[in-house]
């Protein structure tokens, strides 16, 4: 009996050395290969890969789009756990991706689109975030782990603020400190979301109030620095509002930016700015004659 035990306990370990030594042999031997891996991971919700790959410092700090800051691990965790939660499906392709090595450190510079599939009644709604992402990782133990990282959206238009008054007027010819006159936002436009081609169109008075042609909506304009237009939206229709920031062009006749979601029906507790789209607005010229 002793001796089955014994052969019982040989036989396990030598598994668990062979599985260990296997996923030992099986991890990214350069940073590079690690990042794909971890991109991937994230991907494919596989949150234990990306536990393993990511440093669980407590003073590491990591800074995510809409100003989201993450202190150590439990934080980062928690916000890994609730994205996949959120998300339906997620697709994300590497379009450039660039890493310096030097001894154990290695840091990179990489271009992706994040793909988000979201339930949108019986359906799918599928937004693309172009970003930009910079980090640094360490190899520990002969592994190479990720120690913090930054995030931003490769468009100006996808991020908030869009911009300053002060960048703007930094940009113009002559550098003239004065503030330009409110513009008149009054007439028509048309109005894309860029991600689903969906088209409609708002009439609007001068300051930027009006409704426009889905689920019976209204957009309320909040304010408005220089080219910075920022403002809510509300639908009836399907009883649902938000929020929206757009970057108006030089003459005023169009402008591109982003919207999201502040509820849906009784759900309140949104996040601003994670779940909505691009806007494409175009500012249709007045007929001949009119005032």
């Amino acid at each position: 009996m002793i001796q089955r035990c014994f052969l019982v306990w040989w036989s396990l370990l030598l598994f668990t050395g062979a599985n260990t030594a296997s996923a030992i042999a099986s991890e990214p031997s350069d940073p590079e290969s690690a990042i794909r891996r971890m991109v991937r991971a994230n991907a494919e919700k596989d949150l234990p890969t990306l536990s393993r790959m990511m440093a669980h410092d407590a003073d590491i700090i990591s800074y995510a789009v809409a100003g989201r800051k993450y202190v150590g691990w439990p934080e980062l965790e928690q916000g890994i756990r609730e994205e996949f939660v959120n998300a339906k499906k997620l697709e994300i392709p590497i379009r450039e991706l660039t890493v310096w090595t030097k001894g154990d450190l290695a840091w990179y510079a990489m271009e992706l689109d994040y793909i988000r599939y979201t339930a949108d009644g019986p359906e799918l709604k599928r937004t693309v975030l172009p970003m930009r992402e910079t980090g640094v990782l360490e190899r520990r133990d002969g592994r190479w782990q990720l120690l913090s990282w930054h995030e931003s959206f490769r468009s100006a238009q996808m991020g908030g603020p869009l911009a300053s008054p002060s960048t703007i007027s930094s940009q113009r010819p002559g550098n003239s400190p004065t503030t330009s006159a409110a513009p008149d936002l009054s007439g028509e436009w048309d109005i894309i979301e860029v991600e689903d081609d969906k088209r409609y169109k708002a009439t609007l008075d001068q300051k930027g109030n009006g409704p426009y042609t889905q689920q019976n909506g209204r957009f309320t304009t909040t304010k408005i620095a220089d080219r910075l237009w920022q403002g809510t939206w509300h639908q009836p229709g399907n009883d649902r509002e938000g929020g929206f920031e757009v970057l108006l062009s030089e003459d005023g006749t169009q402008a591109k930016g982003v919207w999201w979601y502040t509820r849906v029906g009784s759900q309140r507790n949104i996040p601003p700015r994670e779940h909505g789209g691009t806007y494409h607005w175009k500012k249709l010229a007045k007929p001949a004659g009119a005032q």
